[in-house]
């Protein structure tokens, strides 16, 4: 079984990613090899761009049937995590790996707080084992949003709209936060990851 492999589709923040878990030391495998990914211990879902561009990607690999199967430990960042649920507001509407249930819609941008969300938003009801505290702070980079429900571990504020900033599902885990962006915070939730 591979230790850590970060799939790499050819977009996004695929190599700060792996560089963040270098920096723990680590040495992640990157592919999009369905093969690989299906050994791996730990599996991380970088994503940057389109949900129907990404999933256009894992449709052609097999990468979709790998990820809906996963027992292990899998991590979704950014466009990662919002790929986890059923449906993307995005370009009309795009069906995802419905691993988790809801849909993924636009921010609603106000004066105070425009769209995208750029920048770094404090955590709010965390729960506890990922490695992240109540009012740190992570940093953002999206115009889409996950739903609410029993599977939010942390939410941050847009506005004045709550939205998941973590989930967590059995082996599944998700952040809409860049991990490779934040600093000591960001590290010890990849380091939480690891050690799950």
């Amino acid at each position: 079984m591979t230790s850590l492999v970060i799939l790499d589709l050819g977009y996004g923040n695929t190599r700060s990613v792996a560089l963040a878990f270098e920096r723990l030391g680590r040495q992640p495998i990157l592919t999009s090899d369905p093969a690989v990914a299906a050994s791996a211990e730990h599996l991380v879902m970088p994503g940057v761009g389109a949900a129907s561009s990404a999933m256009t990607r894992f449709r052609e690999t097999g990468l979709d049937e790998i990820l809906r199967h996963r027992t292990a430990p899998t991590l979704g960042i950014c466009l990662g995590m919002q790929l986890l649920f059923e449906e993307s507001e995005e370009d009309g509407g795009t069906s995802l790996l419905a691993l988790l249930p809801g849909t993924v819609a636009a921010l609603e941008p106000v004066p105070s707080a425009p769209v995208p969300n750029m920048g770094w938003c404090a955590l709010s009801d965390v729960q506890p084992g990922l490695g992240v505290a109540e009012d740190e702070h992570f940093c953002f980079a999206h115009s889409f949003a996950c739903p609410d429900g029993p599977y939010t571990a942390a939410r941050a504020i847009h506005g004045n709209t709550a939205f998941p900033a973590l989930v967590r599902a059995g082996p599944l885990w998700g952040a809409q936060f860049h991990p490779e962006r934040s600093s000591a915070a960001g590290a010890r939730f990849l380091s939480a990851f690891l050690a799950s």
